[in-house]
Formats: C-alpha cells, structure tokens, sequence
C-alpha cells in the first residue's frame, strides 16, 4: 500500500529506472518477477509486489485507484499555491492498495526519514545505544543509516529475480561498515543488514529491518508464532511477560519478543511469512489510535510492524574483523500453514 504518486511513477516504468519520489532518488524496477522501489536515502525498500500479481489480479485492482490518484495529484497540484499563517498547504496524497508493504501518504521532506517500507535501523536500535559514538550518547533515534545517502553499487540480474548492493556515500561509524543487499524475485523479498569491523576495539551492535507489512485492518491481524515467547512490553516499562495465545492486534503494541521464530501474519485477506536471519527479537509495533506526526489516523489502520531486530535480548559484540548479517525475508504462507 503506497501514495498515489509513487504508484503512477511505477506504472510509468519499464525495466528499470531512477527519478525522484517525495525529493528523494529513487531506484525503481517493474519487470516480468514483479515490482521494488527502493530510496537511496537509508536504502529503504518502499514497495515489493510479486508477479503474477503485479501483473494479473493486483493490476485490475489497482487501476482504478491509480486514475483516481492521478486526479488527486493534478487537484493537489493546482492548490498548492494556497497559503495559511503556516505556509504552502499539502493535500495528503491518497494510499493505493498493492503491494506487501506499506508507506505514508504524507511523508516528511528531507533530512527527515520516510516512514514505511523497511527502513535500516544502525548501528543501534532506540535506547540500546552501545555503537553511539556521540559523547553524551545523543546520537539520532535509531542510528544515523536511515537518513544517510546510500549508493547502488552493483545490480545483478538473472531469469528470476533481481540482487542489489547498496553502501554508504559517507562513513557512518569510525569501526563499523554497513552494506545493504535487497533480493526480490516473483516468491519472496529478502533484505540484508550487513556489518563489518573494520576497527580495532571490540563494538556492541544493534539494530532492525523495521518493516511496515501492509494490511486491510491493523486491528483485525493475527500474529501467529509468538504463543509462550517470552517478550518485554515497552508501553509497560519494559515489563516482562508471556505471550499467551497467538497476539491478535487490539490497540497500541511496542513489544520485544525473545524468539527466533517464522512468523505469519494473517490480515484475514492474505498470509505473509516472515523468516528472520542472525536475529533472536523480533519486535512488533503498531501505535494504535495516536499515530506519529507523519501519518494519516485513516492511513494508520494499514500496517503492522514486524521486524527482524537486534535489541537488548540480543546483542551482538562485533570483534575487530568479524561481520554480522540481519536479515528479513517475506514470503506467502501457503493456505495449509499454521
């Protein structure tokens, strides 16, 4: 589930191609296995829809939506010059449905990051600040990989699918290296988190994929996997608990759950498998009825977070020389899977 404009600059592609979307560059492939956007600020997927959906049963759904939101940006367009004490008004683009994540329709203009996709949390992850190299440990929410420019290195391509590598125009750390890798193929995508030492002191690593997984009703989702994890509810202070049952989505989440576990998520319209790799937490969040700043109450009922993380649970101590890989992949649970 995307903004409109972001849907019509996919349509407008052929093969491959980068422009630019919410004045950021964008990399953007529509081919026979499907379609991916990916930003290169933070090297954040933005949208994956496997073929034959891409081209079949999610196009004719699509269409429609797609001509209208293509009216709504000529209208938003034409008001722009519209004023208030606070400056140029924004009409709030609509959310095409499509696609197994979702993005919002108002994102933030730059330096900020884009909420949606699966933005890269690096080399920490909210307040298991051990890579924080600021002095009083105040260093950006989340780590700085998300804001940062990142290059397309390489881009490999084969009769299924497509690969490509992404780093950092600029050093985000003076003893870590990140690199990203983005799989996505007409089955899954599948998204590395890579981190080399390059240094010469030992470092405490954490970090996310923190994927928005789009669905019809956050409200109505079923998380199935987590029955008897143990997890840590940050709404709570951190109180420890376990999970009974499998988690069904009533209101505000922010847990982290000790499990290395598949999970699928079940929006009573389709079923994503989500596989996790060098991860033993996976956190799902959701902020109820009082979203962030930059999302829409009606857009925040379309997603659920599901993510590959390490958190305080699990740690990685990076040695001089060593790597560590996260990875995330989604996949469609088969009908016949619990």
């Amino acid at each position: 589930m995307i903004p409109s404009r972001l849907r019509v600059l996919l349509d407008e592609t052929d093969g491959q191609r980068q422009c630019e979307w919410a004045g950021r560059p964008v990399w953007l492939a529509r081919e026979s296995w499907g379609e991916l956007a990916v930003c290169l600020q933070g090297a954040q997927v933005l949208h994956y829809l496997p073929a034959p959906l891409s081209r079949a049963s999610e196009a004719t759904r699509t269409r429609a939506h797609t001509a209208e939101a293509a009216r709504t940006a000529s209208a938003s367009d034409d008001t722009r010059a519209d004023t208030d004490a606070a400056g140029p008004v924004e009409q709030e683009e609509a959310l095409v449905p499509g696609g197994w994540l979702w993005v919002t329709p108002t994102p933030q203009p730059l330096p900020s990051a884009i909420r949606g996709g699966i933005p890269l949390c690096w080399p920490w992850f909210a307040d298991d600040r051990g890579a924080d190299e600021t002095p009083d440990r105040s260093g950006p929410f989340h780590g700085p990989a998300r804001k940062a420019d990142w290059r397309l290195d390489a881009v490999d391509e084969h009769e299924e699918g497509i690969e490509l590598h992404l780093s950092p125009t600029e050093p985000l750390h003076t003893q870590l290296a990140p690199r990203a890798v983005i799989q996505a193929n007409a089955r899954r995508l599948h998204v590395e988190l890579i981190t080399e030492h390059v240094g010469e002191t030992p470092v405490k690593l954490s970090g996310a994929l923190h994927t928005y997984l789009a669905v019809t009703d956050s409200f109505a989702c079923r998380l199935e996997g987590l029955a008897g994890a143990r997890y840590l509810d940050k709404l709570s202070g951190f109180a420890e608990r376990d999970q009974q049952g499998e988690l069904a989505v009533r209101g505000g989440l922010d847990r982290i759950y000790h499990t290395n576990a598949e999970l699928t998520l079940d929006d009573g319209n389709r079923r994503l498998r989500v596989a996790r790799q060098g991860s033993d937490s996976a956190v799902v969040w959701h902020p109820g009825e009082a979203p962030p700043d930059d999302t829409p109450a009606g857009a925040s009922c379309r997603f659920l977070c599901v993510e590959s993380a390490n958190t305080r649970l699990d740690p990685v101590w990076l040695v001089p020389g060593a790597q560590h890989l996260l990875g995330t992949t989604i996949s469609l649970a088969k009908p016949d899977t619990a």
